[in-house]
């Protein structure tokens, strides 16, 4: 599977790093410079720099040959205008979006592009009672059956010493699957160190969440 992306910020460069991981050809589009070369050294993928509003860098992109094209920028305006350009010009099936604000929402999906808003899924987790402590519930997976969560390892007087991932006591249920330290993307491995300041993003079991939390904050 071909996938373009859009952005290469925290979201775009974890979507990336996996897409990478499970075998998929990944190009990104990027326009702050510095970001690029990061891109490059941690994803090995092809990194456009340019404005995905302008159809030259989709052109340099190969967008009319995507199987997904996502955008995963802040700017719900960019977002828009780039999958509205893969589907118009180059006429990408699938198209999908990181949205910020939730009321843009029924925009992008009137258009015919796939609409994900994390504001959105925290609401309607919090009206139903889902989020457990500290733990951020970013979306679910399979119905249900496993939930991709986020945690910050808290920092300052109290904050728990680094350890390694291996030496945690993780629910049965849960894998560490990326972590994110200030612009360095890490897919850990059981050496990891977990450090203060650290977003941990994890896939855990329903029910494991409080196991999770207690693991990641060493409370357990």
């Amino acid at each position: 599977m071909y996938v373009v992306i859009v952005g290469g910020g925290r979201i775009g460069r974890y979507v990336a790093r996996d897409l990478v991981r499970k075998g998929h050809e990944v190009t990104v589009v990027e326009l702050q410079g510095e970001r690029v070369e990061a891109l490059v050294a941690e994803t090995g993928v092809l990194v456009i720099e340019g404005d995905a509003a302008d159809l030259r860098y989709l052109e340099q992109a190969h967008t009319e040959r995507a199987d997904v094209f996502v955008s995963t920028t802040h700017e719900d305006e960019l977002n828009l205008v780039a999958c509205q350009l893969a589907r118009i010009e180059f006429g990408t099936k699938r198209v999908i979006s990181r949205v910020n604000d939730p009321n843009n929402v029924e925009i992008f999906q009137t258009l015919g592009i796939e609409a994900v808003s994390s504001t959105r899924l925290i609401s309607e987790l919090i009206e139903n009672e889902f989020s457990v402590g500290e733990l951020i519930h970013l979306t679910s997976v399979r119905g249900g059956r496993a939930n991709l969560v986020e945690l910050r390892i808290p920092e300052g007087p109290g904050a728990p010493p680094a350890r390694r991932l291996d030496a945690l006591r993780l629910p049965d249920d849960a894998v560490v699957v990326a972590v994110f330290r200030g612009e360095q993307t890490i897919i850990p491995r059981g050496g990891t160190e977990i450090v203060a300041g650290d977003e941990i993003i994890a896939l855990a079991g329903p029910e494991s969440g409080d196991a999770l939390s207690a693991a990641l904050l060493g409370t357990a």
